[in-house]
């Protein structure tokens, strides 16, 4: 998977800074604990961390190939190339020759051969960086769904980018501050990711389905894809036909590599049919693992959660012949990572359920390099309740915000009056709008549920997929996500959405698909979210800690939020706490708290 980094500039002399380049490339190192690697020259640097997953002797990056006028032309990558097989016999028919068995290899002659244009011939997740050192030109590239991150900033005459925002604040050009608009965007829209946005001031992600061309005439951003609007057609039969094909293609594109791979199995029907496809090709080699966390109160107190994942997924690797683990995570560790997820993201999160997903990874890679991941699957195929009821659906803003606060709810009236929460919520949700493509004739009906399941794929897939990229990546484990590969994506955005529930039954193209695989108290499961924390014990304690940072008289965070407010939310309205995420839950409410609180410490915030 890796973590990339590098510099370049037009106008100095980058082969003396190799030190800060190996800077950057070590705030990096959990990405890639294999090995290191930097690539100097007089206008570019690149850094790389690698986790080595295919072609272990052969991969090392960066990676260097003669290039026009035999100038190298240099890559560095992070991710995996599906089709990379089939690419590596395109090249070879048009008279390439190569020296590795690596993905990398293949991708940097895909460049030599078509230049920018090798993007649209990529299946895969992917992030990287080719330096063509002739045309001294620097291309960034990022995956058409955004499973794997980039971040860039402009930097006097040069531009400086990684897999991860440390990197880039390593280098000591770049200061770590946060301004106005930043700041909404944690306050007013923390759960619809503003694509593009890095919160950091001059510091931008590339969007998903994008590239940078940067030069010494600048910097350059364009899309390379975006998902296009066409009646359907056919049948459910005959739609639940083609999504086995595709998911059928698709893991087994993905279960290709040189390490132990496992899969992640709670039991639902995701993450069951993603295992059930994968261990038809593993002949019982296959190892599951899924996560336990301290129970609700009571069973069924949880709304989200109606049913504990631990059987479910026991059933399914009985069935399928499966080693499972179950990965216990108890409050003593939940208390004690508190600041684990904001170490790996660079921003404050999602609490106990970043925690306990850092903990399921690092239990996974004990045994395995990669995993295959159920995540994606509500987004394509429509598990949400935000899809499908019609209050969340008419909501005149992003559907799962509906009926939720946000964390704006708590700031001083200067800060709110700066930031204008409503008003940035509302320009964003216009922008998202303005992106859905349609089909001429589409009724209200149909042109609002495709506006439904765009914005969850621009607007709320991207919030996921960040977390786990950030949790598996701090522990050097390489995720997989079959469900975001985007001819699915692509399949699956013109299906109506009640062509999907047929019958009534959430995610019954999913489920009819699949049924031949698994058992029936699996296909008919109903959705149970990924597991929180509910206990009483960790919600005190988080609590207790609140009130002692409400004490503190220099505590950064009521320079934003106000100090009354946020003890009244703590000390009487704690269900109604907001957060960043859409369930409500008091622990990771209070978490944000703290570790938006621990972040403010390290950030400057500017006007």
């Amino acid at each position: 998977m890796c973590g990339i980094t590098g510099w370049a500039d037009w106008t100095r002399d980058l082969s003396r800074e190799g030190s800060v380049v190996t800077a950057m490339t070590r705030t990096q190192a959990p990405r890639g604990p294999d090995d290191e690697g930097t690539w100097l020259s007089r206008h570019a640097a690149l850094g790389h961390r690698r986790l080595a997953v295919i072609d272990i002797e052969g991969g090392r990056q960066p990676m260097p190939r003669s290039g026009r006028a035999g100038e190298p032309v240099v890559i560095t990558f992070s991710g995996e190339i599906y089709n990379f097989r089939e690419l590596r016999a395109q090249l070879r028919s048009a008279g390439w020759s190569f020296t590795t068995r690596s993905d990398t290899e293949v991708l940097l002659t895909a460049y030599l051969q078509w230049g920018a244009d090798l993007v649209t011939r990529l299946n895969g997740m992917y992030a990287f960086a080719i330096w063509d050192e002739h045309a001294r030109q620097l291309l960034l590239v990022r995956d058409r769904l955004g499973i794997k991150p980039l971040y860039y900033a402009r930097l006097g005459d040069g531009i400086i980018f990684g897999s991860e925002p440390k990197a880039l604040l390593a280098h000591p050009g770049m200061t770590a501050e946060v301004d106005l608009e930043g700041l909404a965007e944690l306050m007013a829209v923390p759960r619809a990711r503003t694509p593009g946005h890095a919160v950091y001031r001059g510091m931008r992600e590339l969007k998903p389905g994008c590239l940078v061309v940067a030069d010494a005439s600048g910097i350059r951003e364009r899309r390379y894809w975006r998902l296009e609007a066409r009646p359907h057609t056919e049948d459910f039969r005959t739609t639940t036909e083609e999504v086995r094909s595709l998911l059928t293609d698709i893991v087994n594109r993905q279960i290709v590599a040189d390490v132990p791979v496992g899969t992640l199995l709670s039991g639902g029907i995701d993450s069951s049919a993603i295992t059930a496809l994968a261990a038809r090709e593993f002949a019982g080699e296959l190892t599951s693992y899924s996560v336990s966390v301290p129970a609700p109160a009571r069973p069924g107190s949880d709304l989200w959660r109606p049913s504990p994942d631990e059987p479910y997924a026991r059933l399914v690797a009985e069935r399928l012949g499966l080693k499972h683990s179950v990965v216990q995570v108890g409050t003593d560790s939940l208390v004690e990572g508190i600041d684990r997820g904001l170490r790996a993201r660079d921003l404050p999160g999602w609490g106990d359920l970043d925690i306990s997903m850092y903990h399921l990874f690092r239990g996974v890679r004990a045994d395995c390099t990669v995993a295959l991941s159920g995540e994606s699957a509500d987004e394509m195929f429509g598990g949400y309740t935000w899809q499908v009821d019609d209050r969340y659906v008419r909501h005149a803003s992003f559907p799962w915000m509906y009926a939720r606060r946000q964390p704006q709810f708590l700031l001083r009236e200067e800060v709110r009056r700066a930031i204008r929460p409503d008003d940035y919520e509302a320009d964003r949700y216009r922008e998202a709008l303005a992106e859905v493509p349609h089909v001429d004739g589409e009724d209200r009906t149909g042109r609002r549920q495709r506006e439904v399941f765009h914005l969850g794929l621009t607007r709320w897939l991207g919030a996921l997929l960040d977390r786990k990229d950030r949790m598996s990546m701090a522990v050097g484990l390489e995720v997989r996500v079959p469900f975001a590969d985007h001819r699915l994506a692509e399949y699956l955005f013109n299906v109506p959405a009640d062509l999907k529930a047929d019958g009534g039954t959430e995610k019954a193209l999913l489920r009819r698909a699949c049924a031949d695989l698994l058992p029936e108290e699996i296909v008919n499961r109903p959705k149970s979210a990924y597991p929180a924390s509910r206990d009483p014990g960790y919600v005190e304690t988080l609590k207790n800690l609140v009130i002692e940072m409400l004490d503190e008289p220099g505590a950064p965070l009521f320079d934003l939020m106000d100090r009354a407010r946020v003890r009244r939310a703590v000390t009487s309205e704690l269900d109604e706490l907001p957060g960043p995420i859409t369930a409500r839950t008091s622990a990771i409410g209070l978490s944000y708290l703290l570790e938006l609180n621990r972040w403010l410490t390290r950030v400057r915030v500017v006007a």
